[in-house]
């Protein structure tokens, strides 16, 4: 169900970045468009948050995106005045982190220092400094959402049924269709695989070694899509977004140099470094994941069709089948029930199962049991596995009700709370703060009416 402080209440999670005070679309010269209290908004900062979402690829509403992104910023000061008033402390370690992150992802899509400095017309230092203060200005933000939240009572059962007498029944949630799951999983030889794909990929780079060219070689044999049609260039970006192995491998490379065989979660790759700049680098590789043959998958597939007879004829319950043949240690010491990796439920929802495993169980009844089907389990970005899936339980789609969503409908009952707490939070600070927007902006149409006054007057009253 929905998060009002993920969701709703989240009004800075949008990055500013700081865009140069120069010319802007329409020969706008930079200039001071909002005053909330003793804080400012000014077209530079405007503008660099609508830079930051064309460079995220966020989607942008009907409504103006200029419009839509100062109304944000304008919700996120009066979060931030009172975040000061009420003395709340910044997470230096969290701001930190969340730094470090964005800029290694800003500096990645860009492709390097020199071309973010030349895309946000500043130098990377003042950037920084500029980011870090946006994101201490988020921090104590996102805290104060939550201070508000915070102060809403201990919900109760007869809150849920006020709720419910309340909403017109048509507004109520549909709890989508959901499944319990068992499995038994059987993995083919990954070793056998492992080593018949180093020895093709030392094959590979021995002819690198004897003059032909990586970026053909690559074009011609790797297995990552993106950048084999590159020629296996990945280009210039952040350390920290690769697997540790493959980092650490290509840091400690010199250019020209071709890597031993790599391996990482992806499968294994040789790596040719490029150029390397600071804690960044541009690199060739080409990637060979294992692979396995028809003999693999039947071998697999006559064990699991054996399992399966065995339990449809009562020799032996699916639970103890998992406890004793499943390879799948997550699930095998619980007989097999399968669990949500992200959430830990026992119940999965269609968009949270893997394609083939929905694929294998969507017309089965409960108590039944698939045919064998080749899947990916949950490592790095997963790795071949073939399985049979039992139906424990479906839960039809169905309107929320009291008796059988409870939970669903507290967390419903916590989010119109919610937003009914941070709606009176920001309507009563927008009259009681001094606050002007530039007449720029008097033909917006804000989702707060009191923002669309101030726009038209110029002052709150």
């Amino acid at each position: 169900m929905k998060n009002i402080l993920r969701s709703l209440l989240a009004i800075a999670l949008v990055l500013p970045v700081s865009a140069s005070a120069q010319k802007y679309q329409g020969g706008l010269i930079d200039k001071t468009v909002a005053v909330i209290g003793n804080e400012m908004i000014s077209l530079a900062q405007l503008e660099g948050e609508i830079m930051s979402m064309r460079l995220q690829g966020m989607y942008y509403s009907d409504r103006n995106v200029r419009c839509e992104q100062l109304e944000r910023m304008l919700e996120s000061k009066l979060f931030l005045m009172q975040a000061r008033v009420d003395s709340l402390v910044v997470s230096q370690d969290m701001v930190a982190s969340q730094l470090d992150q964005h800029i290694d992802n800003v500096r990645t899509q860009l492709g390097g220092d020199d071309a973010v400095e030349a895309y946000f017309g500043k130098p990377i230092y003042k950037l920084r400094q500029e980011w870090q203060q946006q994101f201490e200005d988020m921090s104590l933000t996102q805290q104060m959402q939550g201070e508000i939240a915070k102060k809403i009572p201990e919900l109760t059962p007869h809150d849920v049924k006020q709720y419910l007498s309340e909403v017109d029944p048509e507004d109520l949630p549909l709890v989508p269709v959901k499944y319990q799951l068992s499995q038994i999983c059987v993995y083919p030889d990954r070793e056998a695989a492992g080593l018949a794909v180093k020895e093709k990929l030392l094959n590979i780079r021995e002819r690198i070694i004897n003059g032909e060219k990586f970026s053909t070689l690559a074009r011609i044999y790797s297995e990552d899509p993106g950048s084999a049609r590159k020629g296996g260039e990945l280009g210039m970006a952040s350390k920290s977004i690769f697997w540790p192995a493959f980092s650490d491998a290509a840091m400690s490379l010199k250019p020209g140099v071709i890597s031993q065989i790599v391996e990482t979660p992806d499968g294994y790759h040789i790596i040719e470094v490029l150029e390397k700049k600071g804690d960044m680098f541009n690199a060739r590789h080409i990637l060979l994941k294992p692979s396995y043959t028809d003999q693999d998958r039947q071998k697999a597939f006559r064990t699991l069709d054996s399992l399966k007879t065995e339990i449809n004829n009562n020799a032996v319950t699916f639970q103890l089948a998992a406890k004793f043949y499943s390879q799948d240690p997550q699930t095998k010491t619980n007989g097999g029930q399968m669990a949500d990796p992200n959430t830990g439920s026992a119940y999965f929802e269609i968009d949270q199962l893997k394609p083939q495993d929905y694929a294998a169980i969507k017309d089965l009844k409960e108590g039944e049991i698939s045919d064998p089907v080749e899947s990916l389990d949950n490592e790095g970005r997963g790795n071949t596995v073939y399985k049979i899936i039992k139906v424990d339980r479906i839960i039809p789609s169905h309107t929320a009700s009291f008796e059988n969503d409870y939970s669903e409908l507290l967390e419903e009952t916590r989010y119109k709370k919610q937003k009914e707490a941070i709606d009176e939070f920001l309507d009563d600070k927008i009259k009681t703060t001094y606050i002007i927007i530039d007449p720029l902006f008097k033909d917006c149409e804000f989702s707060r009416e009191g923002w669309n006054n101030i726009a038209r007057k110029g002052v709150a009253e």
